[in-house]
């Protein structure tokens, strides 16, 4: 089993002058610690499940670029991006960008994205759920059409939302044959039918008997569209808190590799999670040191070096 951290949250001891410093430490120590992907969200305003609309939250591709300097193993994405946030072609040139200045450790994380408030707040327009939908299979096609164009191919691209007369896309991605495309949502009819027609991996929420029952419906629209299922990389998300002796209702190192099991019997490959107080490096450390080690041999391999 993978293991990745997302980072949820900004609101750090030191305030916004020590933000950049502190992002830095815990990326470089969640890289370190041998944490295999590290995330953050495409979000403007903090989301109600993890704080108050004005809480600090940087924008994902920025914060993405930075971390990618200060690190050096784990894969980075957004988890994940709200299609309407970006047009078709700066989706492509950013997950791009963001692979090149990797050095080829990048996913492409996207969704069909639901916060109306921050939409609204910054003068985003909202189109409705069928709409941002029909954008984001189009960004998918568009997506692949220019990473498996020839070097010289620069194919235009016509759809109903999108229209693009070249898809010139330089540098291409280092990630061969394309950055891996990860779409968020457990959607049984359309989202999860787009990850067996155009993803490499999902990610669901919920705990395993909802993983399983997930995964199953995947399966079922591999069947249906001729995907081999085994190729997509099952994910799930969730938070946890840690301590080494379970202080305050966190999970001791024991008692989390015991739920990272559950979810590995379920069916993950690559358990996703924000850690409480994530600017306390301890807490990466610990779980490098006694959580990631028990859990390697768990589960499924993923198809995703």
């Amino acid at each position: 089993m993978k293991v990745g951290l997302q980072i949820s949250s900004f609101t750090w001891p030191g305030g916004d002058a020590e933000l950049a410093g502190t992002l830095a430490g815990v990326v470089r120590t969640a890289d370190e610690a041998g944490f295999d992907s590290i995330w953050v969200m495409d979000h403007f305003f903090q989301i109600r499940s993890v704080g108050r609309p004005e809480e600090p939250m940087l924008e994902g591709f920025t914060a993405l670029g930075y971390a990618a300097a200060v690190t050096r193993r784990a894969r980075l994405g957004l988890m994940v991006g709200g299609i309407h946030y970006r047009q078709a072609g700066l989706w492509l040139k950013a997950a791009s960008t963001l692979d090149v200045l990797s050095g080829g450790r990048s996913y492409f994380g996207i969704g069909a994205a639901w916060n109306e408030e921050e939409s609204r707040g910054l003068g985003f327009p909202m189109p409705e759920l069928r709409v941002r939908f029909g954008m984001l299979e189009e960004t998918l096609r568009l997506v692949h059409e220019a990473w498996k164009a020839p070097p010289d191919g620069w194919p235009p691209f016509h759809g109903q939302h999108y229209r693009a007369t070249r898809l010139i896309d330089r540098p291409r991605p280092l990630s061969q044959p394309h950055p891996p495309i990860l779409i968020g949502g457990g959607g049984e009819q359309k989202t999860l039918r787009l990850v067996a027609q155009y993803g490499d991996a999902c990610n669901i929420f919920g705990g395993p008997e909802q993983l399983r029952h997930k995964y199953e419906v995947l399966r079922g629209h591999c069947e249906r569209l001729g995907r081999d299922y085994d190729s997509i990389e099952k994910t799930n998300l969730s938070s946890v808190s840690i301590t080494p002796d379970g202080a305050g209702g966190s999970l001791t190192p024991a008692a989390l590799v015991d739920r990272l099991g559950g979810w590995a019997e379920a069916g993950s490959m690559h358990a996703i999670f924000s850690v409480r107080d994530v600017w306390d490096l301890s807490k990466l450390e610990l779980i490098g040191r006694e959580v990631i080690p028990q859990v390697r041999g768990l589960g499924d391999p993923s198809p995703i070096p």
